[in-house]
């Protein structure tokens, strides 16, 4: 990190990790920026410096003027609708019929090109059937590639391109586009556990909403209509001029409402106590879109089923706090490990360990932000301790968070039976 004295510090640049996340979009999504759609066509063009047979068959193939005009128009006519094609599948709002008027022209153009300017531009059909992969349903993909081939093949043929070449051309086209329709599946399999782990961080949300509500009604539910049956003595005493025990009925209504309050502000902090399943959760969301990986154990929100709430929201404040600093600031981070364990210290006390650490550059010389300080004086309050500088081998940024493990003891049915 170049800037050290902005390291690791949370309240700075909440927009940070936004920035960085606009240089690259997540494979198989539309790009949001110019930018992103710049970095995605550098991307692609890459792959056209295979065209450089056809380009030295030009230069030094012997080829009349006009013929060489014509094959230079056919490159550079090539190369825009790939260039094109590639534009169209980056928009959000995608244009099918477009996208299929483009690879017809390039197959028609190398067709053309073969015929007129020879074996070498077969190359063209390695293009134009990934490009057919591109755009075909998944369940015809096999059958047109094939085509494909079958059409590269006649094609050399005709033109008498020699076995040898005729074998490469017709197998790179096929199997290239092979490749890019089980690339097409991927990127569909990416968007798919995209949108499930947005399900899942909304069932969370709402799980939890769900939660306060039910609270709130049992709460509010008895303690409203014990507040109407006292309101309703109250009132007939009143009216049978028993004045003391209209007030001790108003007394009552008076602790009733108080305890009411204390009950509902408990329930509200116990809604606003994080929890690690919804902060796992939203860490994924939230490190996808800066291009980092996490890395997590489906059984981490299991690893300790009794763990007291406090303790568990301490950890949960924790990974939000790490996952924060890696968005805004893990300069270079591409990777995100959560892992959990349980220690023993030297006094026979159990402690849950919760362990951030990303592969970035590390956090230099840098001091801890206002966010890490916060996040030990969280820690404090329930006994828990926190340790965060470089990782292992002195690499990145790790985080380490230990709280107590003072498990919730339930009630069993025995032990309701003997009471």
């Amino acid at each position: 990190m170049t800037d050290t004295s902005r390291t690791h510090c949370p309240d700075e640049r909440p927009e940070a990790g936004a920035a960085r996340a606009s240089f690259m979009n997540v494979p198989g999504s539309p790009a949001e920026t110019r930018r992103q759609m710049l970095v995605k066509v550098a991307w692609m063009l890459l792959w056209m410096l295979y065209l450089a047979y056809p380009a030295g068959d030009l230069l030094n193939g012997g080829h009349s003027p006009a013929g060489r005009v014509f094959g230079w128009a056919c490159l550079a006519v090539f190369v825009g609708s790939y260039v094109l094609l590639v534009v169209f599948r980056s928009m959000a709002g995608m244009r099918p019929r477009a996208c299929r008027v483009i690879v017809g022209t390039m197959i028609v153009l190398a067709v053309v090109a073969s015929f007129a300017l020879g074996g070498a531009f077969l190359t063209f059909f390695i293009y134009a059937s990934v490009c057919l992969a591109i755009i075909t349903p998944a369940r015809y993909a096999l059958r047109a590639l094939a085509g494909m081939g079958v059409l590269t093949t006649a094609i050399g043929l005709v033109i008498h391109a020699g076995t040898d070449n005729i074998a490469t051309f017709a197998l790179s086209a096929f199997l290239s586009g092979v490749a890019m329709t089980g690339l097409q599946r991927l990127v569909a399999t990416m968007q798919e556990l995209r949108e499930a782990r947005a399900a899942v961080a909304h069932l969370a949300a709402s799980e939890e909403r769900l939660r306060l509500a039910r609270d709130l009604h049992d709460l509010l539910g008895h303690s409203l209509s014990l507040i109407t049956l006292k309101s309703e003595l109250a009132g007939r005493f009143m009216d049978a001029g028993k004045d003391e025990a209209a007030r001790a009925q108003v007394a009552d209504i008076e602790q009733v409402a108080r305890q009411s309050l204390i009950d509902v502000r408990e329930a509200v902090t116990g809604f606003r106590r994080p929890t690690l399943p919804v902060e796992l959760a939203a860490a994924r969301t939230a490190l996808a879109a800066a291009q980092v990986r996490l890395e997590a154990s489906p059984e981490l929100v299991d690893a300790w089923p009794g763990l007291a709430n406090e303790e568990a929201g301490a950890l949960a404040w924790a990974l939000r706090e790490a996952v924060t600093n890696i968005v805004r600031h893990g300069e270079g981070a591409t990777v995100c490990t959560v892992t959990a364990d349980t220690a023993w210290v030297e006094s026979g006390e159990r402690y849950a360990v919760l362990e951030i650490a990303d592969d970035g550059r590390g956090p230099g010389k840098s001091q801890p932000g206002n966010g890490l300080s916060g996040l030990e004086e969280r820690l404090a309050l329930v006994g828990g301790r926190l340790t965060a500088g470089q990782g292992e081998r002195g690499k990145g940024f790790r985080l380490r968070a230990e709280v107590p493990l003072r498990e919730v003891s339930a009630t069993t049915p025995e032990a309701s039976k003997s009471a």
